[in-house]
């Protein structure tokens, strides 16, 4: 298969905004409770799963990579490990299609490219447990606030 990536990013914002989407998303998910969080997470990492199948250039090698996405998926209905796995798998499978195949959105060249940012930051929140964010500011916050009191 010849290489011909889809095309490249211009500017340095372009490189950014994907690690901010991503930030975004981690913000607005940790605001679930628990276990809802996680099985939300799962349920997106398993549509992220299908994102090419309407023409990603790979034929059925992109209905394979939805069933390994799916398997990725079920199993992050119990553990934010397989949803942190499926990430990077779809980290690798928006690498292939950046440099071999289609662009996610056919109507955004670099998306694929922007896509393969996004998702390991996101799978590094879910290696890490996928804490609420909100959560670890009022740790922080109650330890500001410990540590300037007086004795």
């Amino acid at each position: 298969m010849p290489l011909h990536s889809t095309a490249q990013f211009d500017t340095t914002i372009q490189w950014i905004a994907p690690v901010i989407v991503a930030i975004v998303f981690i913000l607005l998910s940790s605001l679930m409770k628990e276990p809802n969080r996680r099985n939300f997470m799962a349920i997106i990492v398993g549509g992220a799963g299908a994102a090419y199948l309407s023409g990603g250039g790979f034929g059925k090698w992109e209905l394979a990579f939805n069933i390994l996405m799916a398997i990725c998926a079920y199993n992050g209905l119990r553990s934010y490990r397989f949803i942190g796995i499926g990430w990077l798998l779809h980290t690798g499978w928006d690498i292939l299609h950046h440099l071999y195949g289609n662009p996610i959105l056919p109507f955004d060249a670099t998306s694929s490219l922007g896509c393969a940012i996004c998702d390991p930051v996101i799978a590094a929140w879910c290696f890490a447990g996928a804490p609420s964010l909100a959560r670890l500011l009022e740790f922080t916050r109650a330890g500001i606030s410990k540590s300037n009191a007086v004795p």
